[in-house]
């Protein structure tokens, strides 16, 4: 996904309005990645001020400022090519690329502290892992199979975690994410802490094969102490 753009000599002499072109196509190109490899949805977001103090909805009282689909503009579908996406994309330059939550994944919402012991832990089992967006107000969001918002009190339960006061939570249909490299809130940009695997990225692993080393990561990061192995079954 990175671009060659010149050196800063170069970019000094660039007017501003090839500069924005060159941003565009660059978002464009983006997000045909996230339809034709990736099989999902795009849904063209709204901008906020630096702080997140205003909304380029143009609401002064919009509770979600640089957060939320523009209300006037048609998603991306699935399956978009490159030319479908830049032809819709010039209809709403600037948007911010968000991704519709229940499609074709659910999301699992932890602190990005506890996110990266996880990691660490899971990838050291071999379990196989969806994406994972770090967001810049310290949060990451694990890609997991569709459903996991709906189950997600009874897997807590199964596993033992539903009386714990854990910094865990799922997102589900209706909600969005703000996808790489589009800033979220005015507070920066989000970005991969593992990025998709074209081909793959529309299958993400079920919840319950992270949830219990997530949970435990989490109760170490509320309870401080070494970190441990997940206990047997939590991974």
């Amino acid at each position: 996904m990175g671009f060659t753009i010149g050196s800063m000599r170069e970019m000094r002499h660039v007017r501003p309005s090839a500069r924005r072109r060159t941003r565009a196509s660059a978002c464009a190109t983006t997000v045909a990645e996230y339809t034709g490899l990736c099989g999902w949805t795009v849904a063209p977001g709204a901008r906020a001020t630096r702080g997140g103090a205003q909304c380029s909805c143009g609401d002064p009282g919009c509770e979600a400022p640089g957060a939320h689909p523009l209300a006037f503009a048609e998603e991306v579908p699935a399956g978009a090519t490159l030319e479908q996406v830049t032809a819709a994309w010039e209809q709403v330059p600037g948007a911010a690329v968000l991704l519709p939550v229940g499609r074709t994944f659910d999301v699992i919402d932890v602190a990005e502290r506890s996110a990266g012991r996880a990691l660490a832990r899971l990838e050291r089992m071999g379990l196989r892992l969806g994406p994972v967006i770090a967001t810049p107000a310290g949060r990451a969001w694990f890609f997991v199979a569709p459903g996991a918002a709906g189950e997600l009190p009874h897997l807590l339960y199964r596993m033992g975690w539903d009386d714990a006061a854990l910094d865990l939570h799922c997102l589900g249909p209706g909600d969005f994410v703000t996808a790489p490299p589009s800033d979220l809130g005015g507070l920066g940009p989000a970005r991969w802490l593992r990025p998709p695997e074209f081909g793959s990225a529309a299958q993400p692993p079920e919840a319950r094969l992270l949830l219990g080393t997530l949970a435990y990561a989490c109760h170490r990061d509320r309870t401080p102490g070494p970190w441990q192995p997940s206990p047997a079954g939590g991974g």
